[in-house]
C-alpha cells in the first residue's frame, strides 16, 4: 500500500457524510463546553452583589452548555422536537419524584427575590450560628465559628425564624448582673459608666445604659447595656464582661449567690 492510497483512504473517511457530521457535532459540543466555562468569567457583573453574580453566571453557563449540546445532537440528526418532548415527560416524572427539591428551588427563588440575607451575613437558625458563604438554588451554606460547614435547605430557611446578626451596622450587648441589697446603686452605675468609657470599642452614641430589672431573692438585678459596631461586637462583649467583674471586685461590690439555711430544731 502506497502513501497516496493511505492518504486517499484518510481523505475519503473524513469526507464521508457521517464522519463530517460527527466531527461537526464533536466540535459543537466541545465549543459549548469551553464557552460555558469562559463566557461567565467575562461577564461585566462587577457592580452586582456577589450572590447575584453567582446566579447570573450559573444561568449563563447552563444556557450555553445546553445550547452546545443541543446543537451537537441536531448535527447528528437527532430531532430537537423529540428531545423537547422527552425532556417534558422527564421533567414531569422528576417533579413527582423530587417534590422536596422542587420546594427548595421555589423557596430559593423567593429568598433571592426578597434578599433577607446576603453572602457574608452572620445568621442564627436554632442552635446553628455562622456566616453565609454560599446561596444556591437548593440550599444555603454556612461556615460556623469553629470552621464547620453546615448546609441548610432553602425551604427550612423560608419557614423558620432566622436571626440576621449583622443586618445593621451596630449591635447592643446586654449584661445582666445582680448586686447585693447593701450596695449603693448610684456607685454601681458610675462604675459601669467608667468601664464603658475605658473600652474603646464601646460606642458613646447610643449611650450605655444601666436598667433596673427587679428585686431578686439574693439582690437587685440590673441590665448593663453597651453598643458596638458589628465588626467589634465579639471583642466588646468579651472585654466588657471581664472588666465589669474586675471593677466590682476592686471596689468591693458584692455579686450575691443563693444562700440556704437549714433549721434542725432547738
Amino acid at each position: 500500500m502506497t502513501l497516496n492510497s493511505i492518504a486517499k483512504q484518510i481523505a475519503d473517511f473524513f469526507t464521508e457524510p457521517g464522519t463530517v457530521s460527527a466531527l461537526k457535532a464533536a466540535l459543537a459540543a466541545l465549543g459549548g463546553i469551553m464557552l460555558s466555562r469562559l463566557v461567565p468569567r467575562l461577564l461585566p457583573v462587577g457592580r452586582l452583589h456577589p450572590q447575584h453574580q453567582m446566579v447570573v453566571k450559573k444561568v449563563v453557563r447552563y444556557a450555553i452548555f445546553l445550547t452546545g449540546i443541543g446543537w451537537a445532537l441536531s448535527l447528528l440528526g437527532v430531532s430537537l422536537q423529540l428531545l423537547l418532548g422527552a425532556a417534558g415527560i422527564l421533567t414531569v416524572a422528576i417533579g413527582f419524584a423530587a417534590q422536596t427539591s422542587a420546594s427548595n428551588l421555589i423557596s430559593g427563588l423567593f429568598l433571592m427575590a426578597e434578599q433577607p440575607f446576603r453572602i457574608g451575613d452572620v445568621v442564627k437558625l436554632g442552635e446553628v450560628t455562622g456566616t453565609i458563604v454560599s446561596i444556591e438554588l437548593l440550599s444555603f451554606r454556612l461556615r460556623t465559628f469553629d470552621n464547620v460547614e453546615v448546609r441548610i435547605p432553602n425551604e427550612t430557611m423560608l419557614k423558620s425564624n432566622v436571626t440576621n446578626l449583622t443586618k445593621y451596622a451596630i449591635r447592643r450587648y446586654d449584661l445582666v448582673v445582680e448586686v447585693a441589697y447593701k450596695e449603693d446603686l448610684p456607685k454601681v452605675k458610675a462604675l459601669f459608666q467608667e468601664v464603658a468609657d475605658e473600652i474603646p470599642t464601646c460606642l458613646t452614641e447610643p449611650k450605655p445604659q444601666a436598667i433596673f430589672l427587679g428585686f431578686e431573692a439574693s439582690g437587685v438585678k440590673l441590665q448593663l447595656s453597651v453598643w458596638a459596631t458589628k465588626e467589634n461586637f465579639i471583642t466588646t462583649k468579651a472585654q466588657f464582661a471581664e472588666r465589669i467583674k474586675s471593677a466590682f471586685d476592686k471596689n468591693g461590690i458584692e455579686i450575691p449567690f443563693p444562700h440556704s439555711t437549714y433549721y434542725t430544731g432547738s
